[in-house]
């Protein structure tokens, strides 16, 4: 494993790129792809861009390292500057940014922007964070799909100036190329209707060249890129930035792919994730291991928010793959059946057990709650990708929020749908003392086949207060020291990229 002074010193090995090189390359300003900022803390931010002069086809750029000049202020207006300084970068990471910026003061913005030779990027607003806040503003985002849908939703998201946007997944999709044009297909029974409204670049992504390129045409939306201009960002993957419902080292369908054969593919994936997002860590790679730091907890004022990963340490989906929800089986009820790994599971727990935050929130890539797709008293047929096939741990962090721990929040994403839950002691008992609250943000973009089947067993779900698959959005948070408010927000047109952002409903922790 390279250290961190052989990295430096192979970087420095390098050819020298001018600001001349750069374009010449293809004579264009290399900023394509936005800034962004993330993982904030009460003194420090990280800052993110890449240069990429022809973004879809590798970057374009030489091969090399390149010098990046950054300056930070302390006003919107740019006349006081905060601090200037210098970055390298170069091919071996996608000639990607990462400048971590500290010695900040908690709870206020500051404002950035990087540059090459005379060539200038976007200027960014961040946000350090601060446990002293009286109030803190989240948005909530996943499940980016560039073909069903515009985003909409992230300018709406821009506009609305979050202290922090916590992206719980699927920011992009592995999928290849689908065909423009509305498709009707058979789900559940049902011909259910969608639209392609824009291609993908490529087959289904698998090397460290695919992916690269994928980032690239998902962060080339304008919209997408205001957003990560407006906000400090926390992010954790879930399934489709490698490969849907992957677990662990395991993929959806090893009998289609080795397990050698993902883990080459995960480690692409992993690498491409880092550099195209507002991350402090690098993934660790040993020959064909590898492994990203994803989770970790973030103090927004009244909120403590734990984000999870959900994805790089968890066993195996028990019982089947049915859908939308499978029959339970005995596999479930295997104690050490984990989403987070052991030790994801303790670190949260004795979080959890420490904090003096008025709500103690779990930033989680799947729904909570649990959700039955059949009528009691069968066994619940659940979506065994979810928490729900997961139970005993479920249960084991249940009980941890109902002893004393002060207003559990639960924010997911994954199932394109939104949703505001109840979380009970005994999760499909609405007779049992409640917990907590989760609520589930709806996709940015991506559709929702299975909104019928949602609809048909909403009945038997009766700590479920709201749940609609039909609109595409995202979750705004305004939480003070006594009340949540999730307002969830829904475009009018997915296919429209300038489409109208209007409030679907608003709902209030003190009220449910």
């Amino acid at each position: 494993m390279l250290s961190r002074r052989d990295s430096l010193l192979a970087l420095m090995a390098l050819p020298l790129l001018t600001p001349r090189d750069v374009f010449a390359a293809a004579g264009v300003n290399p900023f394509t792809l936005g800034v962004a900022s993330g993982t904030p803390r009460a003194d420090s931010v990280i800052l993110w861009t890449r240069l990429a002069v022809d973004p879809l086809r590798g970057g374009g750029m030489p091969r090399g390292r390149a010098e990046v000049r950054w300056t930070v202020w302390q006003d919107a207006e740019q006349r006081r500057v905060f601090r200037e300084g210098r970055t390298w970068t170069s091919d071996a990471d996608a000639h990607s940014v990462h400048v971590t910026l500290d010695g900040l003061q908690p709870g206020r913005e500051y404002w950035y922007q990087f540059s090459v030779g005379d060539a200038q990027s976007a200027v960014g607003r961040t946000r350090t964070s601060s446990a002293a806040d009286r109030a803190a503003k989240l948005a909530l985002a996943s499940c980016n799909a560039w073909e069903s849908g515009h985003f909409a939703a992230y300018a709406d998201m821009a506009d609305w100036s979050p202290d922090c946007v916590i992206h719980v997944g699927d920011y992009i999709y592995e999928g290849g190329i689908g065909r423009l044009g509305v498709n009707t297909r058979k789900v559940g029974g049902r011909d259910v209707t969608s639209e392609t409204v824009r291609l993908h670049n490529s087959p289904e992504i698998k090397s460290l060249w695919d992916y690269r390129n994928r980032y690239a045409l998902y962060k080339s939306d304008p919209s997408l890129q205001a957003a990560h201009a407006a906000a400090p960002w926390i992010v954790a993957m879930d399934d489709h930035e490698i490969d849907n419902n992957w677990a662990g080292d395991i993929p959806e369908d090893p009998d289609q792919q080795t397990l050698l054969e993902f883990k080459v593919r995960k480690l692409a994936a992993l690498k491409a994730y880092y550099e195209h997002m507002p991350i402090d860590r690098p993934p660790a790679i040993n020959g064909l291991e590898a492994s990203l730091p994803m989770y970790g907890a973030f103090r927004f004022g009244p909120a403590l928010v734990h984000l999870l990963d959900t994805r790089q340490f968890r066993s195996d989906q028990p019982c089947g793959q049915g859908f939308p929800g499978d029959a339970s089986c005995d596999a479930m009820n295997d104690p050490a059946l984990t989403m987070t790994g052991g030790e994801q599971e303790r670190w949260l727990l004795d979080s959890l057990k420490r904090s003096d935050a008025a709500f103690n929130v779990l930033a989680s890539q799947t729904w909570f709650a649990p959700y039955r797709y059949n009528a009691p008293p069968e066994a619940p047929k659940v979506n065994m990708d979810q928490w729900d096939g997961y139970g005993v741990q479920r249960q084991r962090i249940i009980d941890a929020l109902a002893d004393g721990v002060s207003n559990p929040v639960v924010l997911s994403g994954d199932w394109h749908a939104a949703a505001a839950m109840l979380i009970h002691q005994r999760p499909f008992d609405a007779r049992s003392a409640r917990v907590g609250h989760n609520f589930c943000g709806t996709s940015v973009s991506s559709n929702c086949p299975w909104a019928g089947a949602l609809d048909d067993a909403k009945s038997f779900n009766p700590h479920v207060d709201y749940v609609d698959g039909t609109k595409r959005g995202y979750i705004r948070s305004t939480v003070g020291s006594g009340d949540w408010v999730a307002t969830y927000r829904t475009v009018d047109s997915p296919a429209d990229p300038a489409s109208r952002c209007s409030t679907a409903i608003e709902m209030r922790t003190r009220d449910l």
